[in-house]
C-alpha cells in the first residue's frame, strides 16, 4: 500500500501537547506522513512543558497553533461569542451536546473547538485527525459539528481505559469517519465499549519506527561492565518500576554483578528513590531523569538488557505497546516485559523476548538472571526481535495505512 496523497488535501492534527518527549510515536507519525507528501497543521490542546525536546521536532514542517485557555484565553472567548452571532443554530446545538455531559473539561473542549473552527474558516483544511480519545478527540468532534470538516482519531491507552467514559467514546466514534488504535487488544476492547457506533470503523494500525534511527549490529561489542539493565518509562504505577527495583534487590542477594538505569520522570520519582534507599541499592540502581532522545539511542547501544514490567493499575490504567520496547528491540537489546495489553502482539515469550507475569518481582529477577548469564539467549532473542520490528512495525508501513484511511475518508 503506497497511497499518493492528494496535493490539495491538508490534514489538521489535534494533539494533547506539542512537542512531548513521551509521545515520540506521534512525532514519528507526523514526520512520516509529511514525507509521503501530506500537508499538515498541528493544533495543541495544551501548552508545551519544560521537558527536553526531541531533536527530530526540527524536521516537522507543519505550523503549530496552541488552543489552551491559558495561552489563548482572550481569542477563544471572542471566537465563542462570534460563533453564536454567525452560526447560532450550530453553536447552540453543539454547546447543548457539550453541556449534556455535565463536565467542565468537555465544555472547555467546546470553547477550544469554537476557536479552532474560526481559524479554519480563514485557513481551511480537508480533514482533522486527533491523537487520544479524551480532549483532542472531543475538540475534533465539536469542530466537526461546527464546520462539517470530517475527522478521525487514534485511541491509545489511558485515554480509553480511564479518561473517556463509554458514552463519550460512543459519541466520538459515531461521528468520526474512522477510529484507529495501536493494538488489536485495544480494538477488541473498543468494540465492546462503542458497540453499534463502531459500525466497521475500528482499525488497528501499529505505531511505527524509522529504523534508520536505530543501529543494529551483532555481536554487540559495546556491552558495559558491569552489565546494565535499562528501563525507560514515565515514572508511573502502570510501568511496574517498583517491581524492577525489587527484582534488582533479589539479584543483588544472589551475588549477581549488574547496574540498573531508569530513564524518565514522573509522579512516582520520590517514592522510587525512597525504595532504592530503603533497600540499600543506591550503588546498583540509578534514576537518571528524562534524557534527550539522541542520548537514549546511544544508551541502547551499550546496555545488556531492557526491562519494562508493565501492569494494570487498580483504576484500569495500562499501556498499549510502549514505544520504548520497539526502540530497544530495533537496537538489538533483549527484552523482559509482561503479557499486559498489546505487548504479546509485539513479543512472544521465548520468541522475541521474555514475558513474565505482572506484579512478580521474583519471576522478573529469574528472567533477568537468564539473560545476564546467557549470551546465546540474548543473541537469539535480539535477532528475532529486530526481524519482527522490520516486518510489522516500520514507520513506512504504518504511515501508508494511515494515509490510506485519510484518503478513503476512513471507509473501506
Amino acid at each position: 500500500m503506497n497511497p499518493r496523497p492528494n496535493q490539495n488535501r491538508t490534514v489538521g492534527y489535534v494533539v494533547s501537547g506539542w512537542p512531548r518527549l513521551s509521545e515520540t510515536f506521534i512525532l514519528n507519525e507526523v514526520i512520516a506522513v509529511e514525507r509521503r507528501g501530506a500537508r499538515l497543521r498541528i493544533f495543541s490542546v495544551k501548552d508545551p512543558n519544560d521537558e527536553p525536546v526531541h531533536a527530530r521536532v526540527a524536521q516537522v514542517r507543519a505550523r503549530v497553533t496552541y488552543l489552551s485557555i491559558k495561552h489563548s484565553g482572550k481569542p477563544i472567548l471572542q471566537a465563542s461569542i462570534r460563533l453564536f452571532f454567525r452560526r447560532p443554530i450550530r453553536g447552540c446545538r453543539t454547546i447543548l451536546r457539550a453541556l449534556r455531559y455535565g463536565r467542565w473539561g468537555v465544555l472547555r473542549c467546546f470553547f477550544q473547538a469554537s476557536y479552532l473552527a474560526e481559524i479554519l474558516s480563514r485557513e481551511p483544511l480537508t480533514h482533522l485527525h486527533a491523537h487520544f480519545a479524551h480532549d483532542p478527540a472531543l475538540v475534533a468532534m465539536f469542530t466537526h459539528q461546527l464546520t462539517g470538516i470530517p475527522y478521525t482519531f487514534t485511541a491509545h491507552a489511558k485515554d480509553i481505559y480511564v479518561k473517556t467514559p463509554p458514552e463519550l467514546l460512543r459519541a466520538e466514534a459515531q461521528r468520526a469517519r474512522a477510529v484507529i488504535t495501536c493494538t488489536e487488544y485495544n480494538r477488541r476492547y473498543l468494540s465492546t465499549q462503542i458497540g453499534a457506533a463502531a459500525n466497521g470503523k475500528l482499525h488497528c494500525i501499529y505505531h511505527g519506527l524509522d529504523l534508520s534511527q536505530f543501529k543494529f549490529s551483532w555481536p554487540r561489542a559495546s556491552d558495559c561492565e558491569p552489565p546494565v539493565i535499562l528501563s525507560v518509562a514515565r515514572l508511573a504505577e502502570k510501568k511496574g518500576l517498583n517491581d524492577l527495583i525489587l527484582a534488582a534487590d533479589i539479584l543483588r542477594r544472589r551475588g549477581r554483578c549488574f547496574q540498573v538505569e531508569i530513564v524518565g520522570d514522573g509522579p512516582l520519582r520520590p517514592s522510587l528513590e525512597a525504595q532504592v534507599s530503603r533497600l540499600g541499592l543506591n550503588d546498583r540502581v540509578k534514576l537518571l531523569g528524562a534524557l534527550p532522545h539522541e542520548k537514549l539511542c546511544r544508551a541502547y547501544q551499550r546496555v545488556c538488557v531492557f526491562a519494562l514490567p508493565c501492569k494494570v493499575t487498580a483504576d484500569g490504567d495500562r499501556d498499549g505497546i510502549p514505544n520504548v520496547l520497539l526502540e530497544a528491540m530495533a537496537s538489538g537489546v533483549p527484552i523482559v516485559s509482561t503479557p499486559v495489553s498489546g505487548i504479546p502482539e509485539l513479543i512472544t515469550s521465548e520468541g522475541e523476548g521474555l514475558l513474565v507475569p505482572p506484579n512478580s518481582p521474583a519471576r522478573l529477577a529469574d528472567a533477568l538472571d537468564r539473560l545476564l548469564t546467557s549470551p546465546e539467549l540474548r543473541e537469539r532473542l535480539a535477532l528475532a526481535a529486530r526481524a519482527k520490528i522490520e516486518t510489522c512495525f516500520s514507520i513506512e508501513r504504518s504511515s501508508a495505512q494511515l494515509l490510506s484511511l485519510f484518503e478513503q475518508g476512513g471507509i473501506r
